[in-house]
Order: C-alpha cells, then sequence, then structure tokens
C-alpha cells in the first residue's frame, strides 16, 4: 500500500549506461585509486564516459595518453572526439600530428568517418603537409561516404569543407580538370550563367562574370589567374600550405607557411 523512501543520505549510485566492460572497470579503477590503466582500444571511450560523468581528472589522464600514442589510423578519430567534446587540448595535439602526417593521414577509414566540423578543423590549417590536388581528392572522396551515411546530396554534405578548399594554389590545367570533375557531382558549388572563360595554351582570357559569380571558388580562382591579383575578400585562400607544390603563378602568392 505504502511504498517504502530510502533515506535522504543513502549513497547515489554511479550508473554507466551503454559502457563496455572493459571501459567501466577502467573507470572503476579510476574512481577508487586515483589512477588508470589505458590502452589504444579503450582510450577514446574512457575519455567519453570521463567527459560525460564529469571526471576532470580522468579527462587529463586519458588526453595525455591520447596523445601521447596517436597514430595514422587513430588521429582523426581522437580529432572528432576533441571537437565533440570541446576539448581543446587534445584537439590541438592531434592537429600538429595530423600536420606533419597529413598525406597518410587522409587515407586512413577514420578520415572518412570525420564529422564537417571535424575536417573543416583540418582543412583551416596552414600546415598540412601536403598538396591542394590530393587534399581535394580527399575531401571528394570523404564527401561521397558522408553523403552515403546521411543520405543527403554531396554537395550539401560537403558545403562548409569546400569552402576551406584553396582553389587559387592549383594551375589553370589542374584547374580546368576540377571543373570537368566538378560538373560530375557538384562538390564545389559554381552557379550557372555567372561568366565565361576560356583556357588557351594555360593562358587565362577573362571574358565576362557577373559579381555574384566572382565570388565563387572556381571563379575567384580563374579570376586570380587572370588578373594576378590577391583578392581582400577571402585572403586565406590565397595562402600556401606547408606542403603546397611550387607551380608557377606562386610567385604572386604569399610564402607557405613553415
Amino acid at each position: 500500500m505504502f511504498s517504502r523512501q530510502p533515506p535522504q543520505d543513502a549513497p547515489v549510485p554511479f550508473v554507466l549506461a551503454d559502457v563496455q566492460p572493459e571501459v567501466f572497470l577502467a573507470v572503476i579503477e579510476f574512481i577508487y585509486t586515483n589512477s588508470v590503466t589505458l590502452d589504444r582500444l579503450i582510450a577514446l571511450e574512457v575519455l567519453t564516459a570521463a567527459v560525460e560523468y564529469g571526471l576532470t581528472d580522468l579527462r587529463k589522464l586519458c588526453v595525455d595518453f591520447i596523445s601521447r600514442t596517436l597514430t595514422v589510423d587513430v588521429a582523426s578519430e581522437a580529432l572528432q572526439a576533441a571537437v565533440t567534446y570541446g576539448q581543446s587540448d587534445l584537439r590541438q595535439k592531434c592537429l600538429e600530428f595530423i600536420e606533419r602526417h597529413t598525406e597518410e593521414v587522409i587515407k586512413s577509414q577514420s578520415f572518412r568517418e570525420l564529422s564537417d566540423l571535424g575536417i573543416v578543423s583540418i582543412l583551416q590549417s596552414d600546415r598540412l603537409a601536403i598538396d591542394e590536388v590530393p587534399l581535394i581528392q580527399a575531401v571528394r572522396e570523404w564527401a561521397y561516404v558522408s553523403s552515403a551515411v546521411l543520405d543527403v546530396p554531396v554537395s550539401a554534405v560537403a558545403q562548409d569543407a569546400v569552402r576551406e578548399l584553396r582553389l587559387v594554389l592549383l594551375s589553370p590545367d589542374e584547374l580546368a580538370t576540377l571543373e570537368r570533375e566538378n560538373a560530375k557531382d557538384d562538390l564545389i558549388p559554381v552557379p550557372g550563367g555567372g561568366g565565361d572563360y576560356t583556357v588557351l595554351n594555360c593562358t587565362l582570357v577573362l571574358l565576362t562574370v557577373s559579381s555574384h559569380y566572382q565570388e565563387m571558388q572556381i571563379a575567384q580562382a580563374w579570376k586570380f589567374h587572370a588578373l594576378k591579383k590577391v583578392s581582400d575578400s577571402h585572403p586565406h585562400h590565397f595562402q600556401r600550405r606547408r606542403g603546397t607544390l611550387v607551380r608557377e603563378h606562386h610567385h604572386f602568392l604569399d610564402p607557405p607557411s613553415k
């Protein structure tokens, strides 16, 4: 008839829902000993539990372990965790690793599984050790995977990521190739009817262009080849990355990041 209420000073149970046994044991070990035994298989999941349950010291131990044991295969996954849970210290460590090993990281499965925020945080870096051509291809492959998973068009998935691509760094031939590829999937938005460009013997002749089309990335790149002038509207698009291969028109740009 009457339900029995527990005493007000009764201990509140610490519930870990949807946690793997190994992760549960690591959390319990920390709670009882103020230390933890980690390995690469569980470190990110233990970090997730630490953030979720407000275990600050455990979070710091996880961040330190993950930062010291980063590999090409897990760097993107660790970066994603850092972005998701707002771990700026881990995010910085992951970016520094990815900047040193960019060509290897972009081939990993975890890179293709990044969120749009995760990949944008990589593409914003001036210190990536990779040329823009393979980087664009990596973004295209990432967008196809994300499009399939989320069931949305490639252009919608990639809209934030492509804003960080630096098409100005491409040669006229490379830019023309990109346009042909882009016509198949609209990875990079190009409104129709905005302008007309002709490339002849790698020499660009600027014919006409509307003010709206001028702000589009591909058009911006063609405009630079025509005028050899850096735009003030998107200065980071004109910055060479650390791994950018030298092209003839680059002497009009700022030196690459060291």
